[in-house]
């Protein structure tokens, strides 16, 4: 996990893994065990996406506070 603070009020998640696949908002039904991780990100994030690399991807979300203009 890597946390960067770009601003006095936001701070940038981001998780790296070792799949190229790109990163599908699912709507997982009540009994799914898996399929929540990029709603329960993008649902309080104000931006978020997916850079690749060379041995996978990084998904980050950014979120801020109050005084963010």
């Amino acid at each position: 996990m890597v946390v960067v603070r770009p601003g006095t009020a936001c701070v940038r998640v981001g998780v790296v893994d070792f799949s190229k696949a790109p990163p599908v908002r699912k709507v997982p039904g009540p009994e799914d065990e898996g399929g929540r991780g990029l709603t329960l990100v993008a649902t309080p994030a104000q931006h978020w996406g997916a850079e690749p690399l060379p041995w996978g991807k990084r998904v980050w979300a950014e979120l801020h506070g109050k005084g963010h203009g």
